[in-house]
């Protein structure tokens, strides 16, 4: 395990635990597939959990779950490594990802979506396998308003993510308990811890999305003038006051 007795994991671990309680992330009994790529966000959270996990009030499995998209020199000799090394139960998944975007991707449309698509596939059905009725993933603060405002900007609605989703399936339910921490503390939390951080080796690993990009700027302008800007942003979204919108299904006009 981490150092559990650093301030910054300590405070991720609070945060986590809070996400956890206030939205009803795990309970008694519950089987939990941790989606682990090999990015720092996914190794946070399955060290954060298993830590809660040793001393939480009700029982809980978990079950680290990776998914080989197929790219070419994705290492992922070294996430199993990681998992053996700190006595995780895990699975690591092999799959033609890659050839099945190559062959169907729309010139010019996203490979991060479309592998995620197929990826959150491969994931329902290994839970189905593994029987676990949770699948977690590592999405933090930052992840939630950036698509907030990802939404707004781009496609015109107002949505982000949800810390708890029931699958389309009906029999899963997606939790992101890292909802409440932003990502500096984890990218500070995996330099410090020395993660195996890997990429996923797809043709545009590394690069970030560019309207994404614009609104990582943005937010970062604006924290000089706004100090609790992504706090307030995430707020926002625990605090709708649909007779202020203008959507036509939420009441008459």
């Amino acid at each position: 395990m981490p150092d559990s007795d650093t301030s910054l994991f300590r405070r991720i671990r609070k945060l986590t635990g809070r996400a956890i309680g206030d939205f009803n992330l795990i309970e008694d009994g519950d089987r939990i597939a941790v989606g682990v790529s090999g990015g720092k966000d996914s190794y946070t959270l399955l060290h954060v959990l298993e830590s809660l996990r040793r001393k939480a009030p009700v029982r809980y499995e978990l079950v680290a779950v990776n998914v080989d998209a197929g790219y070419p020199g994705y290492r992922k000799e070294v996430v199993e490594e990681h998992l053996r090394s700190h006595g995780f139960a895990y699975r690591m998944q092999s799959t033609n990802s890659y050839e099945v975007i190559e062959e169907k991707r729309r010139p010019g449309s996203s490979y991060c979506s479309f592998c995620a698509r197929l990826r959150r596939g491969v994931l329902y059905s290994l839970a189905d396998e593994l029987g676990c009725n949770k699948i977690a993933l590592g999405h933090h603060l930052d992840d939630f308003i950036e698509t907030l405002l990802l939404n707004q900007f781009y496609v015109g609605t107002l949505a982000a993510m949800s810390p708890k989703l029931l699958a389309d399936n009906g029999r899963h339910t997606v939790i992101r308990p890292l909802v409440y921490v932003e990502e500096q503390d984890i990218i500070a939390f995996s330099r410090r811890q020395q993660l195996p951080v890997i990429c996923c080796a797809c043709p545009v690993c590394g690069v970030v999305d560019q309207k994404r990009k614009r609104m990582k700027r943005l937010i970062r302008d604006l924290q000089a003038e706004i100090p609790q800007i992504r706090q307030s942003l995430l707020g926002a979204l625990g605090n709708v006051h649909p007779r202020h919108l203008l959507d036509r299904q939420l009441g008459e006009f």
